[in-house]
């Protein structure tokens, strides 16, 4: 638990960390240094004393919580831009004809799967990750470790294993998983990854995404979007593109540095955790608001046992009900038409939040 370290008002219960992490209290002072002395003072030198390498530093300290190794991940843009960078150079030359999306996924994660189907003449075709009927015209699977609405967690390499096992390549969305649950990315031979870092990585609104790539895999990853970033010389100024042979090549264009030092900043408070004894007190939170919301009420808990660190339930009025808990300092949030959603961030949720949040919850329906 690292409560004292985080920015939560008094008298609220924060269960959204699924969709925007709360603040380390310190990210704020950084910020200020940030803004009045390397943008204030240093000015545009700030660029050649540490803001160039920002992307791939920051990356780095990711990768140490997605089981990946230095120089396989790096920071930057938005998690539908890496969807999107990830699933083109998946399919970039392939001679496959399909590309397969978990049917319950994000719907960014849909919409960019479509547009890539789209502009490469694919097929792109929807399945339960339980039954893909995955085949040698698979070129690609993209899948959600967990699952948005439901808070159910996919098994990494089983799923991996069985795209492999055809000769299909798979994309892991970690956005409901990074900084819930140890990842193993290296270990499984994940071909893509992708994320966000603004739930349970606390790195602030619209905080820039992240991307991995495995060594293996980068000499030939084509960015689809060839920026002047990801470039081999950048600053030649070169008309023609020749793309960095390292993890570089996935980044495109000059990136938000203030968010990416917000981030950077908010990643302190992860230098020290034990990602198995984070993963043990989530299911242990979850686990006790799901005693009490079955004890107290009769709604229906539709998060499976194997899961990350959401509770979800089905509750008529679901947007009248959260409503009311929202102004009763609950914070949780719904999606249409009846789903209430409880992101349960170890770092900050205690236990008697979790009791509290399901007694209020069963007051409201009673």
């Amino acid at each position: 638990m690292k409560r004292e370290l985080f920015d939560i008002p008094e008298g609220v219960i924060y269960l959204d960390g699924n969709s925007l992490g709360a603040p380390p209290k310190h990210v704020a002072e950084r910020m200020q240094e940030v803004v009045k002395h390397q943008w204030g003072t240093r000015l545009i030198r700030s660029w050649s004393e540490g803001w160039w390498e920002a992307p791939q530093r920051i990356g780095d300290r990711i990768g140490r919580l997605i089981g990946a190794a230095e120089g396989q991940v790096v920071v930057g843009d938005s998690t539908s831009v890496n969807v999107f960078k990830a699933l083109t150079g998946a399919v970039k030359g392939t001679s496959r004809t399909e590309i397969v999306c978990d049917e319950s996924t994000f719907p960014t994660d849909g919409y960019i799967a479509q547009s890539v189907a789209s502009l490469t003449g694919l097929k792109i075709r929807a399945a339960h990750p339980s039954s893909m009927e995955l085949t040698e015209d698979t070129a690609v699977v993209l899948l959600n470790h967990v699952d948005y609405r439901t808070g159910a967690l996919n098994d990494m390499k089983e799923l991996t294993e069985q795209a492999h096992s055809v000769g299909a390549q798979v994309v892991w969305d970690l956005c409901h998983s990074a900084g819930v649950l140890p990842i193993e990315l290296d270990a499984l031979n994940v071909d893509f990854a992708i994320g966000c870092t603004y739930k349970f990585l606390n790195g602030g609104p619209g905080s820039p995404a992240f991307i991995y790539v495995p060594k293996h895999r980068q000499s030939t990853f084509e960015n689809p979007l060839s920026g002047w970033n990801g470039h081999r010389e950048p600053f030649a100024m070169e008309p023609s593109y020749e793309p960095d042979p390292g993890i570089v090549r996935a980044r495109v264009g000059t990136p938000d540095i203030l968010s990416m030092l917000a981030l950077d900043a908010a990643l302190d408070v992860w230098d020290d955790v034990d990602l198995a004894e984070l993963r043990e007190r989530g299911l242990k939170l979850t686990a006790l608001f799901r005693e009490h919301v079955e004890k107290l009420t009769s709604l229906e808990v539709i998060t499976p046992e194997v899961r990350g660190n959401q509770i979800s339930v089905r509750c008529p009025d679901a947007k009248a009900v959260m409503d009311e808990l929202i102004a009763r300092g609950v914070i949780g949030d719904h999606r249409p038409p009846d789903v209430l959603r409880f992101g349960f961030a170890p770092l900050y949720v205690t236990d008697e939040d979790a009791i509290k949040a399901a007694e209020t919850l069963a007051e409201i329906t009673r």
